[in-house]
């Protein structure tokens, strides 16, 4: 089929489309010349595998826990252990389309840009189109999951020419897209539990579809779930975010595979832990008052520190870079989620705030390193 698609072929044009499928299921014979921030001995398909396998556990415990936190809400097989496989497979009902529609749209744009410029496709949204499911809403419209992919896509990341170049993370602005254009889709007490009903049934009394993070930003502590529960994820909130857990199984494999940084998750952890630990003492109100152990596994601080904090394009990418970047991305998520109640949730406005940091701090960094040579230099003259 390859000479078609070759110079000269009679589907040429195309001829992107088939590297992007030819290349995805063999080594590519041919090296990235320049734009690269994989500098590895894989390629970036293989480094995005590898990415994507680490999301499975996030992804797999979000099904269950879809199906968990519907049947929690009608008041049936309300155990951890009960009814594992209904509530997979309401779980997948929900999930899955969500994810159909993020690739389908983002591959689309990707399809039809390779194509009008004449490029490579570029492989990036292979782990993107995962992560936008992951941190959305279980009851966000198909539509709105379509708009804002496609708004990341283009706006996000092609503007600035493309995998790479994106100063942005394409997941992170599908999310603030939405958050800003339907916040009442995206935010509120009924759109993180599905709670679609049959005939004959309803949903227990006194239910409430809110996150721990949104019943403490509305004064409501004493509702936030218990640390063992928020670590494992068994609460509700956005689709993979939730388990701590399975961001630590991810994280392990990322770190092994040297694909990861440990730098940026440590010091992220360390600059949370910090601030929580500071408010801690401050001790003004009762979400001040939350451990700050507790405050690491609340909503989606794991999963922004092994996931969305160290992608390789938009993180620093100096060794003291990601040192400053890891840590005041912590530091301004616990800040963000404890001083300001409009954003329960801090994590996605401090790595996108970080986000545009991160050139000039590598910057400063640069240019220290510079003025300590030269020091060196003048002193050896």
């Amino acid at each position: 089929m390859k000479p078609a698609f070759e110079e000269g072929g009679k589907l040429h044009k195309l001829y992107w489309v088939w590297d992007g499928f030819e290349t995805f299921l063999f080594t590519p014979g041919h090296a990235t010349e320049r734009g690269a921030h994989i500098r590895d001995g894989i390629d970036l398909k293989r480094t995005m595998a590898m990415v994507i396998t680490a999301l499975l556990p996030c992804l797999l415990f979000g099904i269950w826990n879809v199906g968990h936190q519907h049947y929690l809400a009608l008041g049936e097989l309300t155990g951890p252990g009960d009814g594992f496989w209904p509530k997979v497979g309401f779980g997948a009902l929900k999930v899955l389309p969500i994810v159909v529609v993020s690739y389908a749209v983002g591959l689309g744009v990707e399809f039809l840009f390779c194509v009008i410029k004449g490029h490579s496709i570029q492989e990036g949204f292979l782990v993107s189109g995962m992560l936008i499911p992951l941190i959305m809403p279980v009851d966000v419209p198909l539509w709105q999951v379509a708009v804002g992919t496609a708004f990341a896509v283009l706006i996000g990341k092609e503007v600035f020419g493309g995998t790479g170049m994106n100063v942005m993370n394409v997941a992170l602005t599908a999310r603030a897209f939405l958050f800003f254009a339907y916040p009442t889709m995206m935010s509120g007490d009924k759109v993180w539990v599905s709670t679609d009903l049959s005939a004959g049934q309803h949903l227990v009394d006194g239910f409430s579809g809110a996150t721990s993070l949104g019943n403490a930003a509305t004064g409501h502590v004493d509702r936030i779930v218990s640390f063992m529960d928020s670590f494992w994820g068994i609460e509700a909130g956005s689709i993979g975010e939730t388990s701590a857990f399975a961001c630590l199984l991810g994280a392990a494999f990322l770190l092994i595979t040297g694909i990861g940084s440990w730098r940026i998750m440590l010091s992220m952890l360390l600059g949370g832990a910090g601030m929580a630990w500071l408010f801690n003492l401050i001790g003004a109100n009762d979400y001040m008052a939350i451990p700050w152990y507790h405050q690491l596994v609340l909503g989606g601080f794991a999963f922004g520190m092994v996931f969305m904090a160290t992608d390789p394009v938009t993180a620093a990418q100096t060794n003291t870079g990601k040192w400053i970047y890891g840590f005041l991305t912590g530091l301004l998520a616990i800040l963000i989620r404890v001083v300001n109640p409009a954003y329960p949730e801090g994590v996605m406005l401090a790595i996108l705030f970080m986000n545009v940091m991160a050139p000039l701090i590598d910057h400063f960094v640069v240019q220290a390193n510079i003025g300590r040579r030269l020091k060196r230099a003048a002193v050896a003259a």
